[in-house]
């Protein structure tokens, strides 16, 4: 199956910098699909830090979890990006927002980090199973499936509740609040995906 990017499904993080909360979605969720799931991950900032690495207190935390960030260059989120990602991931409803000014045609397949994960374990797992193929199923067309049957429980909660908090240039313990609040949404999101 051919997505918007090519042969794989591509989901795009976004948060403001590039530089803490996005790019250790990007690694994270890297981590859990592999190589050879058919799934690509990417990251990008609305105010990027561009060139810059993974913040250090942010990249610690990742090697922590066996996730190692290296190599990692901040770039900014353009219109080309969010048009060719098959999914969005804004950490924020304010990077949702900003999402969906620079590229309105992705609302639809745009939905916070958080947001995603809530609604996706919401979603009945054998109704999703027939709709990625039933047993030719693979993880890029699970979360592809799952992409409207999420979007069918949308419904308006508690801003905080969607959030992943920004901890740049702020004590360690908001990048443990940070790390924490992000963690179980990208397990969440990989263990639906793959089927775990």
């Amino acid at each position: 199956m051919a997505y918007r990017s090519g042969e794989n499904f591509t989901i795009l993080t976004v948060c403001t910098g590039n530089i803490c909360r996005s790019p250790a979605v990007e690694h994270l969720l890297r981590a859990a699909f592999g190589a050879t799931s058919g799934v690509t991950v990417e990251s990008a900032g609305t105010g990027a830090l561009v060139g810059e690495p993974v913040h250090g207190p942010m990249a610690d935390l990742l090697r922590g979890v066996d996730v190692e960030p290296d190599g990692f260059a901040a770039r900014r989120v353009t219109e080309q990006m969010l048009r060719g990602a098959d999914l969005v991931l804004p950490l924020t409803r304010d990077h949702r927002a900003q999402v969906v000014d620079i590229a309105p045609a992705v609302v639809r397949r745009t939905f916070t980090l958080r947001e995603f994960a809530r609604l996706a374990s919401q979603v009945d797992r054998d109704q999703l199973e027939a709709r990625a193929g039933g047993p030719t199923a693979t993880p890029a067309s699970r979360l592809d499936a799952l992409i409207p049957m999420a979007a069918a429980h949308r419904a308006a909660v508690d801003p905080a509740l969607d959030d992943v908090v920004d901890p740049y240039r702020r004590e360690l313990s908001v990048y443990q609040e940070s790390f924490d609040q992000l963690l179980p949404a990208v397990r969440t999101i990989a263990q639906i995906a793959l089927r775990l």
